[in-house]
């Protein structure tokens, strides 16, 4: 589900931290469960160098926690911080869209008919993982589209926190069918090149998010 964009470029420990922060943000891993470098060396089949390399980014990525002399642990989930994150999420999302629906280079934009092309399969599968991997493509690729960086690494971040509470509330909480079409209107706008409606989708789209979670936790 979190793998990269291009396995070939990726680094051994970009892979580890990929497949880690996997078995993290579905609960695999589950918060407060004690982290092993030799574990997770045999069960991903990495070496100690990129297990390790992949620890200390999913620590600054807060997925986990580093203790001296008590070792690594996985973060704890707290729910308190949905607000915390959609608030920052609603702004720099919303703009990140109106810039994607500005910037999308011609190839980007077909990349995001193909994603459009799949909305509809999306929508009549039963299970939610499926509907959580497209939300994740087409959020990051909307970030791309942005071709700014830092807004890029930043929402990243955001939104794996913001998905690790998703999957804790994944038993609870409706199908989210509202936010097939909310990607639709979403990647129209940017393939029409409409910053303003790309904005307001966004918006409307991560606040909906908001309340569904809230509304089972």
């Amino acid at each position: 589900m979190f793998q990269p964009d291009a396995d070939e470029a990726a680094s051994l420990s970009e892979r580890a931290a990929y497949r880690i922060r996997e078995l993290i943000v579905s609960l695999e891993l589950p918060p407060g469960a004690p982290v092993s470098e030799r574990e997770l060396m045999e069960r991903l089949g990495f070496g100690r160098t990129p297990v390790r390399e992949a620890l200390r980014t999913l620590a600054q990525e807060k997925l986990v926690e580093v203790y001296p002399r008590r070792g690594i642990v996985v973060a704890p989930v707290d729910v308190g911080d949905l607000a915390a994150l959609s608030e920052a999420r609603i702004v720099l999302e919303s703009f990140a869209a109106r810039c994607a629906a500005e910037r999308a280079a011609a190839e980007e934009r077909t990349a995001a008919r193909a994603f459009l092309a799949e909305l509809p399969g999306a929508a009549d599968e039963h299970d939610e993982r499926t509907l959580i991997e497209l939300d994740q493509r087409i959020h990051r690729h909307v970030y791309r589209c942005a071709h700014n960086p830092f807004i890029e690494s930043t929402l990243n971040e955001y939104y794996i926190l913001t998905l690790r509470i998703w999957f804790l509330a994944l038993d609870r909480v409706p199908r989210l069918e509202h936010a097939v079409t909310e990607h639709r209107e979403l990647l129209e706008a940017i393939c029409d090149g409409d910053p303003r409606r790309a904005e307001d989708v966004m918006r409307r789209h991560i606040e909906g998010f908001e309340r569904a979670i809230r509304a089972v936790l």
